[in-house]
């Protein structure tokens, strides 16, 4: 291999929203924070779980709820 061109690995602590933190080496010099990992993806958990992170499913489910009158009128 040659000397001088590749890059140097650093340990660097990783952070998940979920609270899951750990070490691991990396490229990167500074922390690294991800949304996902495997805590509390739903692959790995068996458990369905929504990432929502703009509010996005919460206005669909507003906009296609059932209004109470509607519903009235319907039955």
């Amino acid at each position: 291999m040659k000397t001088g061109i590749h890059p140097d690995y650093h340990e660097i602590q990783v952070t998940c929203s979920c609270g899951n933190t750990w070490k691991t080496h990396s490229t990167m010099s500074k922390a690294l924070h991800v949304e996902v990992c495997s805590n509390c993806h739903p692959f790995y958990t068996g458990k369905q779980k929504i990432v929502d992170t703009a509010g996005r499913v919460e206005k669909f489910r507003q906009k296609y709820a059932k209004k109470p009158e509607a519903a009235a009128k319907s039955a």
